[in-house]
């Protein structure tokens, strides 16, 4: 039997014998739906009845190394044991493969991830009248947007914009490119930067390409970037410790949580194929586009 079936009957005994809204059984087939992706992306034809723990334990690891923030790991596990519990109550699994896969650890510590309405008080923050304010708009607009490292923030190039068709061409980890959907926000923050605020900065030789700049003209440091999302987090009362390396993670999670395709968050955050035996074949570009508007909060 196919995982659809297997799915579909889930979601009946979902909806008759535990009588769940229609918006928890969807969600609870996002759960399961998740996790055949990643089996999908693995290269394996498995059975859902066939499954091991241990390869649950290394779809929760391939979560974790997307960025998701560990309290929707661990939903999504406890969603994923209950569709187990299902198959073990319909006598098609006959152990609890599960029982020694451990949920993520939570701790007390706050997730290194935002939420939506902290990302927007963020930016509601910056002053826009400040020099650096436009600038700083910008730079947090790209950084939630497209998922992006630090790294690849004070790197980017004039010419790796392409707004007109969508996409931004980022350089990763090895010197590997890829093309990034950009939302519509981020877009205009960043063009109103370039076009009324980067102009004015006496830019120093050999940094003319930088689309971001400091006050002296030089392409921005890792370090400055840290400091002015410090200086944000503390400005409106963060209690959170968070890095440019959390936008990264809530750009994760909020994608994957909202529905996203797995496999589409990967290539968007430049992860490597999870399989060391596939070819890795690139998305789609407009599908790519589609995954943003349809499940980035600000596309």
């Amino acid at each position: 039997m196919s995982w659809d079936l297997y799915i579909k009957q889930f979601q009946n005994y979902l909806k008759i014998e535990r009588s769940l809204s229609p918006n928890s059984v969807d969600a609870y087939k996002q759960d399961i739906e998740k996790l055949k992706q990643y089996f999908e992306l693995s290269g394996k034809i498995v059975s859902p009845i066939l499954i091991q723990g241990k390869e649950v334990s290394e779809f929760l690891v391939y979560l974790n190394e997307l960025g998701l923030a560990p309290h929707s790991q661990a939903r999504i596990l406890s969603g994923i044991k209950s569709f187990f519990n299902f198959l073990m109550a319909e006598d098609l699994v006959k152990e609890d493969i599960l029982a020694l896969v451990e949920a993520p650890k939570l701790g007390r510590k706050l997730p290194d991830f935002l939420s939506f309405n902290e990302i927007e008080a963020l930016l509601v923050s910056i002053d826009l009248s400040e020099n650096e304010g436009h600038r700083n708009r910008a730079m947090i607009e790209l950084l939630y947007s497209c998922g992006l490292r630090v790294s690849e923030l004070v790197s980017l190039k004039l010419n790796q914009l392409h707004f007109s068709s969508g996409f931004i061409r980022v350089v990763g980890k090895g010197n590997k490119e890829r093309l990034i959907p950009v939302g519509r926000e981020a877009i205009r923050y960043v063009n109103l930067y370039i076009e009324n605020h980067r102009n004015q900065v006496p830019v120093q030789k050999g940094n003319e390409n930088y689309v971001f700049l400091n006050r002296r003209g030089k392409s921005l440091s890792r370090v400055m970037i840290f400091l002015i999302i410090k200086s944000l987090a503390s400005k409106i009362g963060l209690n959170k410790e968070i890095s440019p390396h959390t936008f990264r993670h809530s750009f994760a999670t909020h994608l994957i949580e909202g529905g996203a395709d797995l496999r589409a968050v990967q290539e968007m955050l430049g992860h490597e194929s999870i399989t060391t035996t596939e070819i890795y074949t690139h998305l789609d570009r407009d599908y790519l586009k589609q995954i943003i508007t349809e499940f980035h909060p600000r596309s």
